[in-house]
């Protein structure tokens, strides 16, 4: 019975500790003559905390931001980059809504 336990431990604490983790913004330096400015672009993405312990899309909302904001111009890389966050409450839920804005720009 205690094995049972212990194994039960361990398994509830390695789902806890791979459910926590996420992707990290990337950026780059970038000489400022190998690229040429497209125009400003921003894009928001949202995750929700389910009864404050499931995440639903949270983990890898600023990735899915930023990537969307360089999409929305057809460019490579994003500069001068801002993130703003906001969130909201519902009885069940917290929702976190992430704003990625910079200006696109398109390597040569």
């Amino acid at each position: 019975m205690k094995m049972v336990k212990a194994l039960s431990t361990i398994l509830l604490s390695a789902l806890i500790l791979v459910g926590c983790s996420g992707t990290s913004m990337q950026t780059q330096n970038i000489d400022e003559t190998k690229y040429t400015v497209i125009g400003p672009g921003t894009a928001t993405a949202t995750g929700i905390m389910l009864f404050q312990f499931i995440p639903i899309q949270q983990n890898d909302r600023f990735v899915r931001a930023q990537n969307a904001a360089i999409e929305s111009r057809g460019g490579d890389a994003l500069i001068n980059v801002e993130v703003q966050e906001d969130w909201f409450w519902a009885w069940i839920l917290n929702g976190y809504q992430t704003t990625v804005s910079g200006d696109v720009v398109k390597l040569k």
